[in-house]
């Protein structure tokens, strides 16, 4: 402190902690609670937790999202093995999913370009525009009448009609 202070208004702190005057000589329960907890759960939990976590760390992945293996599609299973037909399923449903979202960030990339570019979008973002019909274009080929019930199954009938109308088309 200053020399030059006034020692009315900022009395000078004590120069050492008062020791604790007890009442008693009987120790606190709580106290006494707190370090049986501590010593006979906490530490223990503790402890066994860090040894734990000790060896998921050498077993670390760094991915940020799961990746599945590539499954055969139902073309390539046998009759009757019925999980590859599941897994074909599996594949194809997550297939789905995937291209939706592809669509979607499709889209949201050419709405943002609408909406940057105002009225002259049309000649601004024609680049999106384009990307954005190819990629409905597929989605609605390949899923497109599929129904709320769609399956792989169903795609691939829907492909092997596409395939046929085709090659009818290509011969007349």
């Amino acid at each position: 402190m200053p020399i030059d202070y006034d020692k009315e208004a900022y009395p000078e702190p004590p120069r050492r902690t008062p020791v604790v005057d007890k009442q008693t000589n009987i120790p606190n329960p709580a106290l006494i609670l707190t370090k049986l907890f501590y010593y006979t759960v906490d530490v223990p939990v503790t402890t066994f937790r860090g040894i734990i976590e000790g060896f998921h760390e050498k077993n670390k992945y760094h991915y940020y999202h799961r990746q599945y293996r590539r499954v055969p599609e139902l073309t390539e299973c046998q009759l009757g093995d019925y999980l590859c037909y599941y897994e074909a399923e599996m594949q194809w449903k997550r297939d789905l999913r995937v291209d939706q979202e592809i669509v979607k960030v499709i889209q949201e990339r050419m709405r943002a370009c609408q909406q940057r570019e105002g009225n002259s979008y049309p000649q601004n973002c024609a680049k999106e525009l384009q990307q954005f019909e190819e990629v409905t274009k597929a989605y609605q080929s390949r899923y497109g009448d599929l129904g709320a019930y769609g399956s792989a199954r169903k795609c691939l009938m829907k492909q092997k009609h596409r395939m046929i109308e085709e090659s009818q088309k290509q011969t007349a």
